[in-house]
């Protein structure tokens, strides 16, 4: 009977819950999309290309492992933990001797990877160029369509993609830059590979000799490549490698698992995509919790009246919640299917953004399944269902006579359990800014920083009608000097606090968490950038526009007098945990670097010692003279002695390690930068390294402007991954706007009996628009400074939080063009029916 009861309200009261079927709808589609994120960094797939005609790749082990083992109550725990290293690691070349006596094995192949870029005006478009040996052409396999193998040092063979987009013949000279100085080099061939599989990168193949120098990693190889024997089978070859190489730390790699060994860096966004799907399905969830239960408390207030005839005529407390539920039921899951289909493109989109910004590689192939789906309709139908429950709390425990006194005239204060539950919910997020406040690790702050705003705007709405009804206390004043409309607007204010609250719930979300976004990265960027510029005594700063600045180019500056500090930046581990470390060329080091030193001195930097920041010495309990081991980029263990103990580690990173150690355990050797302390001019310089290509000699303040332009296009991704959550809140602020006012037909059509005009009832509704725009401009305000500041204190030291005028003033004013828009339209169409015909209609 309920259900249907239930379904004959949906199709006569379609309009009703035409705004609970879109903040569903709108919901669905968030959930889905941010699933097939997090889906794809669970199961995405990493094709191989390089290793096609290899079945069986041998590499190195590219974690960091640990070990615990705890005993309790004579019982044994044996934890094992891994985690990626920021680098390739290699392999010893020694290996090859024990694959060739494995079972089933024609050939092994060695194979070499490095950077080599390119110097061509059409550059290599969206393809990764990497260097290798000729002998390894066979993985893939690449076969000559012109030309000779390499055979001297200057000798090179392209594949056929970058012969053709730079026009290149055999014969024409390559200037390409690796680990070394840019080198012109003679086409000797073009090859091809076999098929079209190749499509995420461009080769460039060495002499044997070359390569190996280019590499920078003697007696050491990136993989082997294992062809196996006629009428070999790839499993049994698998098996037949492992056991020869039982007792190593080689792994092993067949069929799809040798994507992840040639591409690392889509191997390591499987856990940026985990982690920032992760985040933003849950950021989502608990906003679209938020929206759905304001959406479906307004609704079941406005149907307070035929709730309440129906206890009137003896429907259970049961009953109703049933019917609600069912209701519920009904529209969740049309809504949730609607926007489940809508979620697939729009994952598609987000992902396409992603790959677009280099946040992840296009060889992480989007993945998409039906548990996407299947996830956000039952989400929908649960939270939907639960917002029923939650909105008809009130109705179904009061009895039917107050229900309808109720249904007439709102109650003047707010149930206890609301007003507890608000003040609870304030509480705790005082709790999590205050936690905010010490925390000093951006992966552990920017989590809660988002569930701080959730949860003080979860509070607002809880807290609602008492905020509106203090508001209007507090504008009753200038509102009565407005007119009439002014005064119709403090009445509603006054008298319909419920309803208002409703509305300002998800202006201030909008507001609190758009300034948030906005705002935080600048506030980290901004005190980084404050620290390396105070910490950079160099009077001229070489940057590169293409992989770095070549060894080489520093050297051609030192003189006796003036100091040349090359810096390579890679990411460490000690223990398990990550942290962001720097190379720097240790001699004259205190001429162009000041890292604001509290302890020890960095003079005493060398290959065995190392300089810490102080949040690295807090966590890691350091001091100069203490012992730190730590793993290097590439997996290379290492101990060093603490020296110096320095304040900027957000614009330097937390080690410091001398240039020569970093530079020989990361993929890319280059100088990220090289800071000069000269009396030479710009031009004398710039004259000094014009036979490497691309290198600029540029003043600290234009290297700072680039470090800014750099921050904002890194900060770009977190602004596409949170603008789905911003969209979906400013579009439930529409909807529940639009509810609010379309409901109040009659209310109308009473105001323009009794005198009132159409101008001066939009006038009313203007002003209340504007009112509580007011009200959530100050309470979203109040939370995003509240999170930035807790969050700066925590992560910067100071309560300096980077709020520009200008971006903030247009948050709140596309805020209030939302409002007035979504309160002017709706408010236009209510009072084109002529008021008697809507007083005299039955309801």
């Amino acid at each position: 009977m309920m259900l249907r009861y239930a379904l004959q309200t949906v199709r006569d009261r379609t309009a009703g819950f035409l705004g609970a079927f879109v903040a569903l709808m709108c919901a669905a589609a968030l959930i889905t999309a941010c699933g097939t994120l997090l889906e794809t960094g669970l199961r995405g797939t990493i094709g191989t290309e390089r290793y096609a005609a290899a079945p069986v790749v041998v590499s190195a082990d590219q974690n960091v492992h640990q070990t615990t083992v705890k005993r309790k109550k004579g019982k044994t725990k044996t934890k094992h933990k891994a985690k990626p290293i920021a680098e390739r690691a290699w392999l010893s070349e020694d290996l090859a001797a024990q694959l060739d006596k494995a079972p089933g094995v024609a050939r092994v192949i060695p194979e070499l990877t490095f950077l080599a870029q390119p110097l061509t005006p059409a550059g290599t478009g969206e393809r990764t160029p990497y260097g290798h040996a000729w002998d390894s052409a066979a993985l893939t396999p690449y076969t000559l369509t012109a030309g000779t193998p390499p055979r001297a040092q200057s000798d090179l063979v392209v594949d056929r993609y970058l012969a053709d987009r730079a026009d290149l013949k055999v014969g024409d000279h390559l200037t390409v830059q690796s680990t070394q100085s840019p080198r012109a080099y003679r086409i000797t061939g073009i090859a091809a590979p076999t098929g079209d599989d190749v499509r995420h990168q461009t080769s460039l193949f060495f002499s044997t000799a070359e390569a190996r120098r280019l590499a920078a990693h003697p007696g050491q190889v990136t993989a082997f490549g294992v062809i196996p024997a006629q009428g070999t089978d790839p499993a049994a070859l698998k098996v037949s490698v492992a056991k020869v190489l039982h007792g190593t730390t080689a792994k092993i790699s067949a069929g799809d698992e040798r994507g992840p060994v040639e591409f690392l860096d889509a191997a390591t966004a499987r856990t940026k995509l985990i982690s920032m799907g992760g985040a933003m399905g849950g950021t989502s969830l608990l906003v679209a919790v938020l929206v759905v239960v304001g959406t479906f408390a307004l609704s079941v207030q406005q149907r307070h009246r035929e709730l309440a005839l129906l206890r009137a005529i003896a429907a259970t407390p049961g009953q109703i919640r049933k019917l609600l539920g069912r209701e519920a039921l009904l529209v969740g899951a049309g809504a949730g299917v609607a926007g489940a289909l809508m979620g697939l493109p729009l994952g598609s989109w987000l992902y396409g953004r992603f790959v677009a910004m280099g946040a992840v590689p296009a060889t992480l192939q989007h993945t998409v399944s039906v548990f996407p789906l299947f996830a956000a309709v039952a989400a929908t139908l649960f939270g939907a269902w639960a917002a029923a429950r939650i909105s008809s709390r009130r109705i179904t425990r009061i009895r039917p006579a107050e229900a309808l006194a109720e249904a007439r005239v709102e109650r003047t204060r707010p149930a206890w359990g609301r007003l507890l539950a608000g003040f609870a919910l304030l509480a705790g997020g005082t709790v999590l800014v205050a936690v905010l406040s010490v925390l000093r690790t951006e992966p552990a702050s920017t989590p809660v920083t988002f569930l701080a705003v959730v949860v003080l705007s979860t509070s607002v709405a809880l807290l609602g009608p008492l905020l509106v009804r203090a508001a209007a206390a507090i504008l009753g004043g200038p509102l009565r000097l407005t007119g009439p409309g002014g005064r119709l607007a403090k009445a509603n204010l006054r008298g319909n606090a419920a309803r208002m609250a409703s509305v300002v719930t998800p202006l201030t979300l909008l507001i609190g968490m758009t300034c948030t976004v906005l705002f935080v990265q600048p506030t980290l960027g901004n005190a980084a950038r404050a620290q390396a510029r105070e910490g950079i005594r160099a009077d001229w700063v070489l940057a590169a526009q293409g992989p770095g600045v070549p060894a080489q180019a520093a050297q051609q500056l030192r003189t006796n007098d003036d100091v040349a500090t090359e810096v390579v930046r890679t990411t460490v581990r000690v223990g398990l945990d990550k942290y962001a470390a720097q190379g720097v060329t240790p001699a004259g080091l205190t001429r162009t670097w000041d890292p604001d030193v509290t302890a020890g001195s960095v003079a005493k930097l060398t290959s065995d010692t190392v300089a810490v920041s102080e949040l690295a010495a807090d966590q890691l309990h350091l001091k100069p003279g203490s012992t730190l081991k730590l793993t290097l980029g590439d997996g290379k263990p290492v101990t060093l002695t603490v020296v110096a103990v320095y304040a900027k580690g957000l614009g330097f990173g937390d080690l410091t390690m001398a240039h020569e150690l970093v530079a020989r355990h990361v993929d890319n050797p280059l100088a990220a930068t090289v800071l000069v302390s000269t009396t030479r001019s710009q031009e004398e310089l710039a004259a000094g390294v014009r036979k490497f290509p691309g290198v600029q000699v540029l003043s600290p303040d234009t290297a700072d402007s680039l470090q800014a332009e750099r921050q904002q296009a890194n900060a770009e991704v977190n602004y596409v991954a949170m603008g789905l959550v911003l969209a979906f809140t400013a579009i439930a602020v529409i909807n529940t706007l639009a509810m609010s006012v379309s409901e109040r037909v009659r209310e109308f059509a009473m105001l323009r009996l009794a005198g009132a005009t159409r101008r001066q009832v939009l006038r009313m509704l203007r002003t209340e628009a504007l009112s509580v725009l007011l009200l959530a401009a100050a309470l979203g305000s109040g939370i995003a400074l509240a999170v930035l500041t807790a969050f700066s204190v925590g992560m910067t030291g100071s309560a300096a939080p980077a709020v520009t005028p200008l971006v903030y003033v247009a948050v709140v004013g596309v805020a209030g063009l939302l409002a007035l828009v979504a309160t002017a339209l709706p408010g236009r169409a209510a009072l084109m029916p002529l008021p008697v015909t809507v007083a005299t209609a039955k309801e």
